[in-house]
C-alpha cells in the first residue's frame, strides 16, 4: 500500500477562523476608506463566501446586491484596488496578532515535522495572506516549513476547480495516493476530490452545513489532548484528537 508523504493544508477556515473576524472586516474597512458604503454583515459574507477569491467576491457583490452602483469605466483596476487595499488591511490585522490558528494546528504541523512528513499549502488567497498568517502565528521561519506554497492567482482557475491542488501535487513531485488534504469547505472539498486527494474537512461557523459527501471524515476541529474533537462524519475510531496515528488510518481507509 501507498505510504502517506505529505499533508496539503487549505489556509482560510481551516488552518485559521480568518473570514469572519479578519477577511470580513478587512473588506469593511476597505470600502470605507474607498468612501463606499458597502458593510459586508456575518449573514452577508457567509453567502459571499459561496464564490472563491476576493476580487471575484466584490464583482459578485455588485452584480447581485448593488446593480445600481455605477460602474467605473476600468471595473477591473476598480476592484484590484479595493482588493490590494483589503490585503493591506488584513495583514495589519494578522500582525496585531487577533488571529491565532484553530486549535490544535500548530500541534500538527510540529508533530508531522518531527516525523518526516512534507508539508504543503494549497489556497485561493494571496501568497501575502499566507505568508502574514504564518509568520505571525508560528514565527518567521514557518513559511520555510512547506514545500511548497500554492496559493492566489498562481493557476487560472480557483477552487471548486482542482488547479491549485494539480499545482501543488506537480510541485511536490508526488501523487495524490501519496498525500492528505485538509479543508473546510465543500469547494474545498470538491477541488481536493477532483485530482483524488483524500480529504479531512474541520469546519467552522460558515461552512457546518455543507454538503461534505466524499470526505474521509469530517470533524468539527483537529482537537488536542484537553480539547477533543467531535466526529460530524466518517469514523475515527478511539481517537478524541487528529494525530499522527488517525491520519494514517484515515490514509489507509481511503485506499483500501
Amino acid at each position: 500500500m501507498t505510504r502517506l508523504r505529505a499533508l496539503i493544508f487549505d489556509v482560510d477556515g481551516t488552518l485559521a477562523d480568518t473570514e469572519r473576524d479578519g477577511h470580513r472586516v478587512a473588506f469593511n474597512r476597505a470600502f470605507a476608506e474607498a468612501g463606499l458604503d458597502w458593510d459586508w454583515d456575518v449573514p452577508l459574507y457567509g453567502e459571499l463566501l459561496e464564490v472563491t477569491g476576493g476580487r471575484e467576491r466584490i464583482l459578485y457583490y455588485l452584480d447581485r446586491f448593488r446593480p445600481d452602483f455605477p460602474r467605473p469605466d476600468d471595473l477591473d483596476g476598480f476592484i484590484r484596488g479595493l482588493h490590494q487595499a483589503k490585503t493591506r488591511i488584513y495583514t495589519d490585522l494578522l500582525g496585531s496578532g487577533r488571529i491565532p490558528l484553530r486549535p490544535g494546528v500548530e500541534r500538527l504541523l510540529r508533530a508531522a515535522r518531527a516525523a518526516g512528513l512534507r508539508l504543503g499549502i494549497a489556497t485561493t488567497t494571496t501568497p501575502v495572506n499566507v505568508l502574514a498568517l504564518l509568520e505571525n502565528t508560528l514565527g518567521p521561519e514557518s513559511p520555510a516549513w512547506f514545500d511548497v506554497i500554492a496559493a492566489g492567482e498562481m493557476v487560472p482557475a480557483k477552487k471548486p476547480a482542482p488547479d491549485i491542488y494539480v499545482y501543488a501535487l506537480d510541485a511536490l513531485g508526488l501523487s495524490a495516493a501519496e498525500c492528505l488534504a485538509f479543508e473546510d469547505s465543500r469547494n474545498g472539498l470538491l477541488a481536493a476530490r477532483a485530482v483524488g486527494l483524500p480529504t479531512l474537512v474541520t469546519v467552522n461557523a460558515y461552512t457546518r452545513d455543507h454538503d461534505f459527501t466524499g470526505a474521509s471524515l469530517v470533524i468539527d476541529e483537529l482537537g488536542g489532548p484537553e480539547r477533543p474533537f467531535t466526529v460530524l462524519q466518517g469514523e475515527a475510531g478511539a481517537a478524541r484528537w487528529v494525530d499522527l496515528d488517525l491520519l494514517a488510518e484515515v490514509h489507509r481507509r481511503a485506499h483500501a
